[in-house]
């Protein structure tokens, strides 16, 4: 797989280096001059990233402003985000990760580095994938969107399946409304629950020995759902 990696850097010379090393070692780059630019091909479908180096110090809107974007968009909430900076001081490696993004590295700085830090962040990123979902009762086929409940093949709706999918990626852990609904309904239906109660009603009728007394979608009030197996 040719993964696309969007530069943005306002240095000409870095961002043309970065472009020219990653095309060698078989990645598709492209370069953004301004934090502006950088958001509307991150969330361009054509030019989807799969991983985003990001220089804190731009023009007009800052590496960490848009970091902060970048994070609140369901295209882009999850794509790796490794930070340049000339910055070295604690404080400031420490507001880039907790802004979100996944490495930091410092200028100056060996473009050999940044490549094998590109495809460390990459390995880690498609390692923690999973290809489903199984246990002693449901499984759950991303890719081909199959669900088996008690041995039985269960229809979903699209809806359905993508919040089953968002629950069956994290089991155990409580999906908050508003990630499930940005997830699957994207930004424009961020605070419509009842999409989402709808749904999960779905979902428990079919997948529930009693939807009234659910066990596998269970509902933490006030905050979200989470997937017990």
């Amino acid at each position: 797989m040719q993964h696309n990696i969007l530069i943005i850097e306002d240095d000409a010379d870095i961002a043309e280096s970065l472009n020219y090393n990653l095309k060698r070692e078989g990645f598709r780059p492209s370069i953004a001059e301004s934090g502006e630019k950088g958001l509307r091909l991150a969330l361009d479908e054509k030019t989807a990233p799969s991983l985003i180096i990001l220089d804190l110090m731009l023009p007009g809107m800052s590496g960490l402003e848009l970091c902060r974007r970048l994070r609140r968009e369901p295209q882009t909430e999850k794509t790796p985000i490794i930070m340049l900076t000339a910055k070295a001081a604690e404080t400031d490696k420490v507001a880039g990760l907790e802004t979100g993004a996944d490495d930091y590295v410092v200028k100056p700085f060996s473009i050999k580095e940044v490549v094998a830090r590109v495809r460390a962040v990459l390995r880690r990123v498609e390692k923690d994938v999973p290809a489903g979902y199984k246990d002693e009762k449901l499984s759950v086929d991303f890719a081909d969107m199959r669900v088996n409940c008690s041995g039985a093949d269960v229809r979903l709706t699209r809806k359905e399946f993508a919040v089953l999918t968002e629950l069956a990626r994290y089991p155990g852990k409580v999906i908050t409304h508003t990630q499930l609904l940005r997830s699957v309904w994207g930004t424009t239906h961020g605070d419509d629950v009842e999409y989402l109660r709808v749904a999960v009603r779905g979902l428990r009728l079919k997948l529930e020995n009693d939807p009234a007394k659910p066990t596998l979608l269970q509902n933490e009030p006030g905050v979200g759902y989470r997937l017990v197996g």
